[in-house]
């Protein structure tokens, strides 16, 4: 790395592209980077490094020419700077093999990986190593409120990475964890998902497995207790192995949980002892299972568990989960990055809990590459079945997915309305916004579904309903 002093990144807004951005220029390098589009967290959190985006793609962008090129694993080719790079034979890598070459190695690696939970636990995993004076480095898939970053280069032993399983680039179709080389691994769940690049679950199943056997014997495996294909997954292990969960037999078992409207409480049994008491500001079940994997991982490395509880007590969240983005006239709207069917019922559920007796409300941009298709159409049915009221926009780059595989959402409607609940399709975001805001009223909760941008309508609703407070429009629908 030290010929190169200028170095570009290709799909910089990603979040994992944007923390190595920030990485990198904490290093001491020139960093520039281009994108299609630039939307918050991420887009913020660049500007903030003083990191300029280019948009969208160019060979102009190229100019002058970087030392090192960074590809995005959403490169492909076709793409006019990527064809443009490798004309010129302008020296490149993927973000993975840079992260091991720089960054992780002479480091005890801990990686946190499964289908759900990932940026979260990996959150609440470097919280807990910061209140302990660890001073560790981290990358997480989000913004991590506590630090208001998404990456820290600490003088610490320990770097925390969040383990992704999508693939590393256009010319390295392997997982993007297979290149950590962990020493600790947690695995929140092992479920169907990127149906883009994975056939099936048995092909999912392999690529966590191949992680499993990157451990060393020396190292430690904390595993969820819940489903067959973690049991598959860590069947191969040759390190030591302990499970989190509810179930009695398992090594750190949940306990006492109480889900209350401004705070989540529970006990924590290890080998059937108890161990802790634990609490936070957190809402919803899968965010008790996150903490208690934490919680297992911290202890290993010897963290007093007075200092975890009271690293988790402080714990705020990350961005784009379950983020409270405005309160209009008693009408709480919240975003979250739901992607799957899994995540989708429970956030829904953390926000029954968090908001009881309230109209929830779910808006909905199928736009993961497993959503946009057909695989889970029966199951997001009946994980939005949660909602009172459900809108749902176009499938987003519908004509990318063969109709044979795409999700039909009016299907997934009219199963909703054939089971008593209340769903429509709604073409777009701006005739989303005309259509709801005027239906809502003071106490609901709405819940806004996207891994994307979805067409600015975390800013446009807000605004919409501001518009309507002002004009008077909610005190006279109130009247009637």
């Amino acid at each position: 790395m030290t010929a190169f002093k200028h170095i570009h990144l290709i799909g910089i807004c990603g979040t994992a592209m944007a923390s190595l951005a920030g990485m990198l220029a904490e290093r001491g390098f020139t960093v520039t980077g281009s994108d299609a589009a630039a939307y918050p967290p991420m887009s913020d959190f660049l500007a903030s490094l003083g990191i300029p985006v280019s948009q969208p793609f160019a060979i102009e962008n190229l100019n002058p020419t970087p030392d090192l090129v960074v590809i995005g694993n959403a490169i492909s080719r076709g793409n006019v700077e990527l064809e443009h790079v490798l004309d010129q034979r302008i020296p490149f890598c993927s973000l993975p093999q840079l992260l091991h070459d720089e960054f992780l190695k002479g480091k005890e690696v801990l990686v946190v990986a499964g289908t759900h939970g990932k940026t979260t636990t990996t959150s609440m995993l470097s919280w807990i190593f910061e209140v302990a004076g660890a001073q560790p480095s981290f990358l997480i898939g989000g913004i991590a409120e506590n630090f208001g970053r998404s990456f820290q280069l600490g003088s610490g032993k320990h770097f925390i990475i969040e383990g992704d399983e999508y693939d590393t680039a256009f010319f390295d179709k392997g997982p993007k964890f297979l290149h950590y080389f962990p020493d600790t691994v947690i695995l929140t769940s092992v479920e169907f998902d990127h149906a883009d690049i994975y056939k099936d679950l048995e092909a999912v199943e392999t690529a966590f497995k191949r992680l499993v056997n990157l451990v060393p014997r020396r190292g430690k495996i904390v595993a969820f207790d819940r489903g067959e294909s973690v049991g598959r997954c860590i069947s191969c292990a040759l390190c030591p192995v302990e499970r989190y969960g509810t179930n009695t037999e398992s090594d750190w078992r949940i306990a006492d949980l109480k889900l209350k409207s401004d705070q989540t409480s529970w006990s924590v049994i290890r080998n059937g002892q108890k161990f802790a008491d634990m609490s936070f500001a957190l809402a919803g079940e899968y965010n008790v299972w996150n903490a208690t994997a934490a919680v297992t991982i911290a202890t290993h490395y010897g963290i007093q568990v007075d200092v975890i509880a009271a690293a988790l007590k402080s714990f705020k969240s990350v961005k784009r989960r379950l983020e409270v983005k405005a309160e209009i006239n008693g009408i709480t709207i919240i975003d979250d990055f739901a992607h799957h069917p899994t995540a989708i019922a429970g956030t829904l559920k953390a926000l029954r809990a968090r908001y009881p007796g309230r109209r929830l409300w779910a808006i909905l941009e199928p736009r993961s590459n497993t959503l946009r298709r057909n695989v889970f159409q029966n199951d997001l049915a009946e994980s939005l079945g949660v909602a009172d009221e459900v809108v749902m926009a176009n499938v987003f780059k519908s004509d990318a997915i063969p109709e044979s595989e795409r999700l039909d959402i009016a299907a997934v409607a009219t199963q909703l309305t054939n089971s008593g609940q209340r769903a429509r399709v709604i073409a777009d975001v701006d005739r989303i916004v005309r259509t709801v805001a005027p239906e809502m009223r003071p106490s609901d909760v709405v819940a806004i579904l996207s891994n994307g941008g979805f067409g600015g309508i975390y800013e446009k609703l807000p605004a919409q309903l501001r518009s309507l407070q002002e004009t008077g429009e909610f005190e006279a629908r109130s009247a009637q």
